[in-house]
């Protein structure tokens, strides 16, 4: 049976394109079930769309409360029958309600070696390197818990730091492994040497 997969994103979605790149050419057991945006224009959802998969778009200042919105959301994922929820760019910090519907179930990939730089997105994370003359970088595939990128770590990639290099070169060079990073531990969900929801076993 195939992995059932969705993604939430609020930029272009350039790491799920990885994931539809592989899926296409076979490499996985899985299919994207769902791509939800909270920002109507945000080109995820165009790309979506054009490889015809299905799509939602959450406007939460349409809500009630960030809690009505989650919970449209949530309606969304769990109809969609999806396994694995990715988060692409995804803008909003999700709230513990959230996290206890998918727990262990929820992937990010963070542009760092964590624990090292958790704090800061994607240009800040790499400025953060350069500005520490840090040897390498990378990214770690790790699950969403309560807390700021503290959930398990499922995979980590690395990358050295060359001289002169620059935050947009760094940036270029993680997104590539950020790609494989998510590619990789999918086709490992896939086979069963990731386990979802294991997490839920220590809470």
């Amino acid at each position: 049976m195939k992995l059932k997969i969705a993604a939430l994103g609020s930029t272009r979605g350039t790491d799920l394109q990885a994931v539809m790149d592989a899926i296409s050419m076979h490499e996985l057991d899985a299919e994207i079930v769902l791509v939800a945006s909270d920002r109507k224009d945000a080109y995820i959802l165009e790309r979506a769309e054009k490889a015809g998969l299905r799509t939602f778009y959450v406007d939460y200042k349409g809500f009630g409360s960030k809690a009505d919105a989650e919970e449209a959301l949530v309606g969304e994922l769990k109809a969609s029958g999806a396994q694995l929820v990715l988060l692409i760019g995804f803008m909003k910090i999700l709230t513990p309600y959230f996290i206890g519907e998918f727990r262990g179930r929820i992937w990010n990939v963070h542009p760092s070696l964590l624990p090292k730089y958790a704090a800061g997105m994607d240009m800040g994370v790499h400025e953060q390197v350069l500005a520490h003359n840090e040897a390498e970088s990378g990214c770690t595939l790790h699950e969403v818990d309560e807390g700021v990128d503290t959930g398990r770590i499922l995979m980590q990639k690395r990358c050295s730091i060359e001289p002169g290099e620059s935050v947009q070169s760094l940036k270029e060079k993680v997104q590539a492994l950020e790609q494989q990073c998510l590619v990789a531990g999918i086709r490992m969900a896939c086979e069963g040497k990731i386990k979802l929801g294991e997490s839920l076993k220590s809470v």
